[in-house]
C-alpha cells in the first residue's frame, strides 16, 4: 500500500527567505525516509515525491511574483510531475526528483556547503529580484 508525501526540493536547501517553508519541507523528506524504513516490511511503500519550481498558483499566493523563481518562465508542467509521482508510487519508489535541472540542484544541495546553497537560493528567492534596479 503506497502513502505518497510531497517534499519539494526545497527541503535540500536552506532557503532565504522561505526558512520556514524549506524547513517543513526538510521534515517531511526525513520523515517519509523515516515510515518508509519503519513499515517496510508490512507492505506499506512511502514514496516521497520532490518537486522543483512547478506552474501553480503558489508563487501568487505565497506573494512570490516579484522573486526570479516567482517570475521564472520554464516552471515545470503540474500534470507531469503528478504523473511522474504516480509512476514512481506504483514503482515502490523510495523518492522521485523531477527534471534533470532539479536532480542537478538537489546534488549541489549534498555537497555544497550550506551557506553557498543558502546565498544562491537569496538570489532566487528574495523580494525585487524578479525585476532587479
Amino acid at each position: 500500500m503506497p502513502y505518497p508525501h510531497p517534499g519539494p526540493i526545497a527541503g535540500f536547501q536552506p532557503g532565504s527567505f522561505q526558512a520556514v517553508y524549506n524547513g517543513t519541507k526538510a521534515f517531511v523528506d526525513s520523515f517519509a525516509a523515516a515510515l518508509r524504513n519503519e513499515l517496510q516490511d508490512r507492505g506499506v511503500t512511502v514514496p516521497c515525491l520532490m518537486p522543483g519550481v512547478t506552474d501553480t498558483n503558489f508563487f501568487e499566493r505565497a506573494g512570490m511574483l516579484d522573486t526570479k523563481v516567482g517570475a521564472q518562465p520554464d516552471k515545470s508542467d503540474p500534470a507531469g510531475v503528478a504523473h511522474a509521482g504516480w509512476r514512481a508510487m506504483e514503482a515502490g519508489k523510495a523518492g522521485v526528483v523531477v527534471g534533470l535541472a532539479d536532480k542537478l540542484q538537489v546534488a549541489m544541495a549534498k555537497v555544497a556547503p550550506s551557506q553557498f546553497v543558502a546565498e544562491q537560493h537569496r538570489k532566487m528567492a528574495e523580494p525585487g529580484t524578479a525585476h532587479p534596479r
